[in-house]
């Protein structure tokens, strides 16, 4: 059973739940999106408020950050992009016609899902639409954008002439059980992915093996191939919603309203861990350094170690479901629907699994070497010595 831990730090300064976590890619700041319309900017080093972006007028669903601007996305219809130094609203982005959900910037593009049942895409600093995508029967919940030079070869490229000016994809998930893979310069469906008898609420892509993963209401996740939109695996065992994804070395770690985490082999669809001790459903996840951090209903984070599967630590604090984690220069960032922003040393744990870690491949490595030597003798003498090891 894991240690109770204590936050070194509790930020109290939203005055409403918060919905949304975004690390920068440098690492220097945190963004929170809250309930009570408005952003925050943290900074990593000093874990101080550095901007309070205030300007939506409804709640924040979620956000997202680079290095040198902030993105919202509100219930009020719109997604704004902020300055992070000046704290500055530089431009707002209108056409949604009910709440946003989801925003993903790549590139020079803004994309954003909706309850109005349309994807769209913007310019980034041209504060314009350049594309919507409709065709969806129900609301958009969730996004994923990668381009075909990622996954078409050249022959499949040749194919696609009057996408050549743009071969960029975006992938959207909705309520209406389905996948879709769009063309971003003509916003014409190139893929629907058929399959799932549920809303899809994640998404996860991994364009280098051409794969998608989506985990929905039907309690099951299906893999993708996205290029021909075949369906490969269908992965079974919770007995719940599947609420997030995450993919670290072809493991694929899931969270499930039926209070569990399980980790998949991508190769194989074998289930080969399940991570148990919530009290609720399993709302968010982070795997780092042979750790497997989750985010519960119950309001707890906890830490697993990823291969055992043994429940290393608690971190309770919170009042209600953490809907986000991050983790940087091993603090854990949690974020809940209390408002509350509660940072944890994360130091010691990581320095017992890198211990763990550093042992194992020592006992391996011996291991390795001593039925290396059993498999030579084993050719001279015969298959007792086999039987003995194990082998």
């Amino acid at each position: 059973m894991g240690n109770s831990g204590s936050a070194v730090k509790v930020c109290t300064d939203h005055q409403g739940g918060i919905n949304w976590l975004s690390l920068s890619p440098d690492g220097q700041r945190l963004l929170t999106g809250s309930e009570d319309g408005t952003a925050r900017l943290w900074s990593t080093a000093d874990s101080q408020c550095h901007g309070h972006f205030q300007g939506h007028e409804s709640y924040i669903t979620f956000c997202h950050l680079e290095n040198e601007a902030a993105f919202t996305c509100s219930a009020d219809h719109t997604i704004r992009k902020w300055d992070v130094v000046t704290g500055q609203c530089l431009a707002i982005y209108r056409g949604h016609t009910s709440i946003v959900n989801r925003i993903l910037v790549a590139k020079d593009y803004l994309f954003s899902g909706s309850y109005d049942r349309t994807a769209r895409c913007w310019s980034v600093d041209k504060e314009k639409q350049i594309q919507e995508f409709r065709g969806h029967r129900n609301c958009v919940l969730t996004l994923a954008h990668y381009s075909s030079r990622d996954v078409l070869e050249e022959e499949e490229e040749e194919e696609e002439e009057e996408e050549k000016v743009s071969r960029d994809l975006l992938v959207t998930g909705s309520t209406d059980c389905t996948v879709k893979v769009w063309w971003v310069s003509s916003g014409r469906c190139y893929q629907t992915l058929l399959g799932h008898t549920g809303a899809v609420l994640c998404l996860i892509l991994d364009a280098p093996n051409r794969e998608l993963f989506s985990g929905s209401t039907d309690y099951t996740i299906r893999t993708w191939n996205i290029v021909t939109g075949e369906q490969l695996k269908v992965f079974k065992e919770h007995q719940g919603s599947v609420i997030c994804l995450e993919l670290v070395n072809r493991h694929l770690y899931s969270g499930s309203a039926d209070r569990t985490v399980k980790c998949w082999f991508v190769d194989t669809g074998e289930r080969i861990q399940t991570y148990k001790a919530h009290k609720h459903s399993v709302s968010t996840l982070k795997y780092h350094a042979g750790i497997l951090f989750t985010g519960s209903g119950d309001a707890c984070a906890r830490a697993f170690n990823s291969r055992s599967g043994v429940l290393q630590k608690i971190f309770r604090g919170h009042k209600f479901i953490i809907n986000c984690i991050q983790i940087h220069n091993e603090l854990l960032y949690t974020a809940s629907h209390d408002g509350t922003l509660r940072i944890w040393d994360i130091r010691g744990i990581c320095k017992r699994n890198k211990r763990r870690l550093k042992k194992e491949r020592s006992v391996q490595g011996r291991s390795s070497q001593k039925g290396s030597l059993a498999r030579l003798f084993n050719n001279k003498v015969g298959c007792m010595i086999q039987q003995e090891n194990g082998e």
